[in-house]
């Protein structure tokens, strides 16, 4: 494939912590996205959730359907922009494993709880997914991924260490492997890596707002009203398909709306680019600023789509309800296992024993934290039931 010259190269891929011979089939980053594919982290996505928990439709999406379409996104505009679609893609599949049941209830729950012991951070665990917690090969810990992988998974948001955020300040994980293998926190991840970053923008905000019209939380009408942009869509195409039903309508706007947000980003990356005469991938590490963005006027479009769908779904009194049992649900669980380590499920004992040996700062209060994150939202409501909390 005819890469463009600021595009990551799996040639010049700095390699895994641990050496592996090549695959004959595989590039690096081919190799890598197999593996989070296989990984038991990325199977239990199937029942964690965005924003309802454990709903009872089929149609709801989940973190594992939700990774899925941020995974098109990011192929799409990585295609798009001549850069690497296996490292975009990569990136975008592994970008949610850290997170816990009740979506970011579970996390707040969870920060919380930790908070003396030094807290909890979904992009922090996502690492300790990949670098310790899976445990699928003989020779080491982790998925063994590449060096240009984790850096996406960890820096996708941007530096991590910053004039305003000293390396003092980066979550645990992060601060003990980067002694390990240097990620170069002080400086933008790959472009790859920028892309699945807003491709997961692009795609929670409209297919929360799908989802949330699935589930009465609100109607067209409010969103149309509320949302100059959204409404424009609708309308234009209620006046060119007067015959056709609101759920085919409200699919095509959904796919307009994606489409014009790629445009965007497309178009104003390729300016930035343009801006700093990028000529190799370290041009874009070394960038003053994120070269993956939409412009001024779609960051103000999603800005009132986040405002309405904060509102009238993330917020919603019905919502409310299920993150309050949520929030106890986790807070419970953590106060028993803390208290009665040896409650745990011998397997997982037996598993953090074997992680003590070779876990950095690795505590009961760690080991509950990594225990619980890990589960889906049914089995920590069953889990609740059983332990009475």
């Amino acid at each position: 494939m005819n890469l463009a010259p600021y595009a990551t190269r799996w040639q010049d891929s700095r390699g895994r912590l641990h050496d592996e011979a090549p695959s004959r089939y595989r590039t690096p980053f081919q190799r890598d996205r197999d593996r989070i594919i296989h990984s038991s982290a990325f199977r239990r996505l199937i029942n964690k959730t965005q924003v309802f928990i454990s709903p009872e439709g089929d149609h709801i999406r989940t973190r594992l359907t939700h990774s899925l379409e941020v995974a098109q996104v990011a192929r799409a505009i990585a295609r798009t922009l001549g850069t690497d679609e296996d490292l975009a893609e990569t990136v975008a599949l592994a970008h949610d494993l850290g997170h816990t049941p009740f979506g970011h209830t579970g996390e707040d729950a969870l920060d919380e709880m930790m908070a003396p012991y030094g807290g909890f951070d979904h992009n922090d665990q996502a690492l300790r997914v990949l670098v310790h917690l899976e445990r699928r090969y003989i020779d080491f810990d982790g998925l063994n991924l590449t060096w240009e992988t984790l850096e996406g998974v960890v820096k996708h948001n941007g530096p991590m260490v910053t004039p305003e955020s000293g390396p003092d300040r980066l979550p645990t994980t992060i601060r003990h492997y980067n002694e390990n293998q240097d990620l170069r926190l002080d400086e933008y991840a790959s472009l790859e890596a920028q892309v699945a970053a807003i491709a997961d923008d692009i795609a929670y905000n409209h297919h929360d707002m799908d989802d949330g019209l699935r589930a009465c939380l609100f109607t067209v009408e409010e969103v149309c009203d509320q949302v100059p942009h959204v409404g424009a869509v609708f309308q234009k195409l209620r006046t060119d398909h007067p015959n056709v039903e609101e759920s085919v309508l409200t699919a095509v706007a959904v796919r307009q709306l994606i489409g014009e947000m790629v445009d965007d980003v497309v178009e104003e990356t390729k300016n930035r680019l343009k801006h700093i005469a990028a000529e190799r991938p370290e041009d874009i590490r070394t960038a003053d600023q994120q070269m993956v963005a939409f412009t001024d006027t779609m960051r103000e479009k999603e800005r009132q789509l986040k405002a309405f769908l904060f509102k009238h779904m993330y917020r919603a009194p019905s919502v409310n309800a299920e993150r309050k049992r949520a929030y106890q649900i986790v807070c419970g669980m953590f106060r028993h296992y803390l208290k009665y380590p040896d409650k745990m499920p011998a397997e997982w004992q037996a598993n953090n024993q074997a992680l003590v040996r070779r876990d950095f700062g690795r505590d009961t209060a760690r080991a509950v934290a990594d225990y619980i994150a890990g589960m889906t939202d049914r089995f920590a409501m069953a889990e609740a039931v059983k332990l009475n909390v």
